[in-house]
Parts: structure tokens; C-alpha cells; sequence
């Protein structure tokens, strides 16, 4: 039984897989992309409700009294990542102001929702991660305006504090009244969400490369440029992360919260206000787009580079005693 529950919940292969299935299905079966399109946001929904029906709602609590933590990631999120993102778009992508935009847009925003699978699997502090939720998804409604005017992009925005109770108030309600609902029965729930959040994460992944793997096809000529761009956002980003984590002196299961919190975009939610606020823009979807389809094959990496460096760990204390 164990030994089932072990395979089921090593997803390497099951993320790798769901992108090649993923991009072969929306390459191959167009029929596929509008039903993999309208399943999204369901999809994130259920697997947000299953990641905070697993935590104890008092641990969301728990994890807000770490302002240490939480202003650190603050700072990193809202004040030097997006710095940092403009820098690199301006270096790369200053002749073409559309796809500038879309790439600041996706630098600019923090994950709101499954850089919690990656935290769970990769066995990190959840319970910080579902700290930062809440303002993770109020810090960037309210100062995505101010981005877009600052770093000169062609976006106009209105804040909309709607999306706040969509994608985390409404799912943490949803778990916190099934766990009193369900108490007798809470200890066999949290075991099925524990076999099926990394399935769920899993399907997610599919359907976003379903949806958008045929950006790569229609948009093939400028590639190689936004997966530079991309690449070195990445990269840079996550030394930065370490820089931070080491200097601030972060135990591994903090460490590892910050390294995705800091990696996980909310392409998403960035790329449905970008098509409303700005409509018939191709080039900007597609940028965006672009960013989320590389963000995953790296959060998969992370994910992997994070267990080896806890196994690391774990052997040399007991080298030590």
C-alpha cells in the first residue's frame, strides 16, 4: 500500500509526461485546445481546495506571525524580481514593445496558486506558502498598474480585487467548512488529497500545454529570443533567491518555500487581464504565454535540485553523529 502511495506521489515522471502529452495533444487534436482551455481554471480551483484542505486552516495562521520570512519574500517578489525582470526584457527585447510587455507582465507576478504543489512535493514549508496566498495575489492587483507605468509598458489596468476571493478565499472557505463537515473522516481525505494533488498537478500542466502549445508553432521565428530572455530570468532569479535565503540564514523547508515562491509565475491570471485590458494582441498573449510553457520543465528541475540538496543535507547529519 505504502509502496503505492510512494509511486503515486513521485511525479517527475508524471510533469514530464503531461507536457508531452500536453503539447502533442494541442498540436495534433485542435478539437482539444478549447475543451483543455475552458477546464483551467476549474482544474486550479480544485487543486488550490485540495493543497489547503490538506493544511490545517490554523496553519495558514501559523505561517502569517513569520514576518521575517514573509517581508523577505515580499521584498524579493514586489520590489528586486521585477526589477530584475524589466532589466532583462529591456536587454533582449527592447526593439519590440509588444513582446517587452508581455514579458514584463510575467516577470511582474508571483505565483497565487500551484507553486503550493511544487512547495508540498519538493517538502517545503507549506504553511508559509499559503501565508503568502493572500498577499501574494493583493500586492500584485494593486501595484500591477504602477509596474505598467514605471517600466513604460503599452498596458492599461483596473484593479480588481474580485480575483482575491476566486482564487483563494473561496477554496480556503470551501476546505475549512468540509473539514468540520468531514472531521471523522478527515484523517482518509487527507490521504486521498495526498494520492491526488500530484495527479491534479499533473493535469494542470497538461491542459495549459494543450492549450497553448501551438504559440510555439505560430510564433517560431521569435523563440529562440523570448526562451533567452526567459532562461536568464530564471537563472538569475534563482541565484538572487540564494543570495537571500543563505544571507538571511533560512532552514531548508523555508528555503525551499522561498526558491518557488520567488520561480512560479501567475501566467494565468496575467494572461486573462492582459486580454482584457488589452485586446487583439497577439504578440503580448504569446510572450506570456511562452513563459509559462518553459516555467514548469524549470519548476520540475527546481523541485528535483531542491530533494537532492534535503537528501544532502539528511546524510551528512547522519555522517555526523
Amino acid at each position: 500500500m505504502f509502496k503505492a502511495i510512494s509511486l503515486f506521489t513521485n511525479t517527475s515522471g508524471y510533469l514530464a509526461s503531461a507536457i508531452l502529452i500536453g503539447s502533442f495533444l494541442g498540436l495534433q487534436v485542435p478539437e482539444v485546445k478549447v475543451i483543455a482551455k475552458s477546464a483551467i481554471d476549474p482544474v486550479i480551483l480544485i487543486l488550490v481546495f485540495l493543497l489547503l484542505f490538506e493544511l490545517p486552516t490554523k496553519g495558514i495562521f501559523k505561517g502569517l506571525t513569520n514576518w521575517r520570512f514573509i517581508s523577505i519574500a515580499w521584498l524579493l517578489n514586489f520590489i528586486l524580481i521585477p526589477t530584475v525582470g524589466f532589466l532583462i526584457a529591456s536587454v533582449f527585447l527592447a526593439g519590440n514593445a509588444l513582446f517587452y510587455t508581455g514579458m514584463v507582465i510575467y516577470f511582474m507576478a508571483p505565483c497565487t496558486d500551484w507553486y503550493l504543489g511544487f512547495t508540498r512535493l519538493a517538502k517545503g514549508n507549506v504553511e508559509l506558502g499559503a501565508a503568502l496566498l493572500p498577499i501574494n495575489m493583493i500586492s500584485q492587483l494593486i501595484l500591477f498598474p504602477v509596474y505598467l507605468l514605471l517600466f513604460e509598458t503599452v498596458v492599461e489596468y483596473k484593479i480588481d480585487l474580485s480575483m482575491l476571493l476566486q482564487w483563494f478565499i473561496q477554496p480556503l472557505l470551501a476546505a475549512f467548512f468540509l473539514r468540520v463537515f468531514f472531521a471523522k473522516m478527515t484523517e482518509k481525505i487527507m490521504l486521498i488529497c495526498k494520492v491526488t494533488i500530484p495527479f491534479g498537478l499533473a493535469l494542470l500542466v497538461t491542459l495549459i500545454f494543450a492549450t497553448n502549445a501551438n504559440v510555439l508553432v505560430d510564433y517560431l521565428s521569435e523563440v529562440p529570443l523570448l526562451l533567452i530572455t526567459v532562461f536568464s530570468f530564471f537563472i538569475v532569479t534563482f541565484f538572487l533567491g540564494e543570495v537571500v535565503a543563505r544571507f538571511a540564514r533560512l532552514n531548508y523547508a523555508n528555503q525551499c518555500t522561498l526558491a518557488f515562491t520567488t520561480s512560479a509565475r501567475n501566467a494565468p491570471l496575467m494572461l486573462g487581464l492582459a486580454s482584457v485590458a488589452l485586446p487583439d494582441q497577439p504578440l503580448i498573449y504569446a510572450s506570456i504565454t511562452i513563459g509559462m510553457l518553459i516555467e514548469f520543465p524549470h519548476l520540475l528541475a527546481l523541485k528535483n535540485l531542491m530533494l537532492r540538496r534535503l537528501r544532502s543535507q539528511q546524510t551528512a547529519r547522519l555522517t555526523a553523529q
